[in-house]
């Protein structure tokens, strides 16, 4: 077992943050997993990219050579990595904010999702659109457990701030399960 997973959007997303808990979830269900990640000068605004391997054996090479699984939060984002995807795999993008152009192979399987307006909209929290789109991975590949997750969130976010992260990760399981 391989994926190779790139979160890509513009910093102030959590596309980083994405892409770190991904990578400890993988841990957590007894995987070896490698992140890596990529940003401009810009602290918020600029391009961002998190990377995560995950293989049921060794990694050699840590980045991500072609994804798996991209999610494109930006048109940026889509413009520069779409081409990336191996065959057959699956991409997610925010439908409010990227406009497909078909770049991508066509056996990829593509996924429009609101992810950015749910946040605002259902949880009113944009800040948590980044774990509605972790969610939505998840829920689409179901590369890592429910549990392994849930575990990552509560490793990295206060408890104060834990449970809204939770519902955060359930409705972007819910995206993706209803788009399948």
């Amino acid at each position: 077992m391989k994926y190779e997973v790139r979160f890509s959007g513009t910093g102030g997303q959590g596309i980083i943050r994405c892409a770190v808990l991904l990578a400890e979830a993988a841990l957590y269900d007894g995987y070896h997993a490698a992140q890596s990640q990529v940003y401009g000068p810009e602290s918020r605004g600029g391009s961002s990219q998190g990377e995560v391997v995950i293989k049921d054996s060794a990694i050699y090479y840590p980045k991500v050579v072609c994804p798996d699984v991209l999610l494109c939060l930006s048109q940026e984002a889509y413009n520069k990595y779409a081409a990336d995807i191996v065959p057959g795999g699956i991409l997610i993008v925010d439908e409010h904010f990227v406009q497909r152009t078909g770049i991508e192979a066509e056996s990829v399987k593509v996924y429009e999702l609101p992810i950015v307006v749910t946040a605002q909209d259902r949880l009113q929290n944009e800040m948590s659109a980044n774990v509605v789109a972790l969610g939505a991975i998840v829920g689409l590949t179901e590369i890592v457990s429910d549990e392994a997750i849930e575990r990552a969130l509560a490793n990295n976010f206060k408890a104060k701030v834990l449970p809204g992260n939770l519902e955060a990760y359930r409705v972007g399981v819910e995206l993706a399960r209803a788009a399948k």
